[in-house]
């Protein structure tokens, strides 16, 4: 670059670097709420910088990770050089993994043939194959370290998805159908209370965890009781007419279940609004929320090694509050623990 230059592409790049670092951001925060939703992570702490942009959020956790990543990438490479080394895999691989979904969509949601598919997609994955190809011999030099991230958040995936599976598999055991307590409830019913209870639960056909320990403990039963579930759909987002399903299950007793995109953030409160236009009446101020905090311990015999039990339960302590991630009212919440083995 000649001497007249130096300054002008100074500042251009460190444009260009605030500009990729805005989208590195965003992008990040972004795909964390979508992986959030589709159960892939733990939930995090999501807060909202907008009243009117729905995709306009921001993560603390995800901000320090990013912080942290930076710092380390920094320190490691210690040039642009070093860095072209690890930046040059992570782009082909990125844009092999491009292809390889794009295919996926074209085939199974467009509805082409296998092979109209692949004579789209194929010479673009070959081309990046050859990219990947002649980054590979850089893997000693810094290629490892997209490999390495890649990994860790595979793994990561991989551990929540079949630890909550274990988790959801043994909680069902513990429960029972809510019809079948409800008859129960109807032949012995115990002493009732003023007010509504709201429980809830990942699985509408069983009864609440909450509910059963309430019921052992406390031996009273409020005079209306909700089965609360919440389920994301494989849509972006869920339109207001489809967002609340009610059904009466029996005397005293209903099942809401809300519906939320990959890409919505859970707002219980404003979706139960919706409901009283659906015939639901109900006084926010005489309404209980009941969470059941589970307590995990480690398990040999829960179907993972016991590292990636001791992962799972490190992650499931870092997850946020369920009554902060529903933004329930804080006032109006209570939590009833027990304890679980994974």
């Amino acid at each position: 670059m000649p001497s007249w230059g130096l300054y002008p592409v100074i500042i251009l790049a460190t444009l260009a670097t605030v500009i990729a670092s805005q989208a590195v951001i965003t992008g990040a925060f972004s795909l964390t709420r979508q992986a959030v939703q589709l159960g892939l992570l733990p939930r995090f702490q999501i807060l909202r910088t907008s009243e009117t942009q729905a995709g306009q959020i921001y993560i603390p956790r995800i901000r320090a990770l990013l912080l942290t990543g930076v710092l380390f990438l920094v320190v490691l490479f210690r040039s642009s050089e070093g860095l072209a080394h690890a930046y040059g895999l992570a782009v082909s691989g990125t844009m092999f993994v491009d292809g390889l979904m794009a295919f996926i969509v074209i085939w199974r949601v467009w509805k082409w043939s296998v092979w109209t598919s692949a004579l789209m997609m194929v010479p673009f994955m070959i081309i990046d194959m050859a990219f990947i190809s002649a980054n590979f011999l850089k893997v000693p030099e810094g290629g490892w370290v997209p490999l390495l991230i890649g990994g860790a958040l595979v793994l990561i995936m991989l551990t929540w998805r079949k630890g909550a599976r274990i988790l959801t598999d043994k909680t069902q055991r513990m429960e029972m159908p809510v019809e079948e307590l409800i008859e129960q409830l109807q032949k012995s019913c115990p002493h009732r209370v003023p007010g509504t209870a709201v429980f809830l639960t990942a699985t509408p056909g069983s009864a609440p965890t909450a509910l059963l320990h309430s019921l052992k403990h406390y031996k009273v039963l409020h005079e209306n009781n909700v089965i609360l579930s919440i389920v994301t759909e494989d849509v972006p987002r869920v339109s207001l007419q489809d967002r609340v399903e009610i059904s009466e299950i029996g005397e005293n007793f209903m099942r809401v279940i809300l519906h939320f995109g990959f890409m919505e953030t859970p707002n219980i409160p404003r979706a139960l609004a919706i409901a009283r236009k659906l015939g639901w009446t109900f006084d926010i101020m005489s309404t209980s929320f009941f969470l059941s905090r589970r307590t995990l311990k480690p398990d040999q015999r829960s179907g993972m090694p016991i590292w990636q039990d001791k992962l799972f339960i490190f992650l499931a302590q870092t997850a946020d509050d369920a009554s902060n991630y529903f933004q329930l009212p804080t006032d109006r919440v209570v939590e009833i623990g027990t304890q679980v083995t994974v």
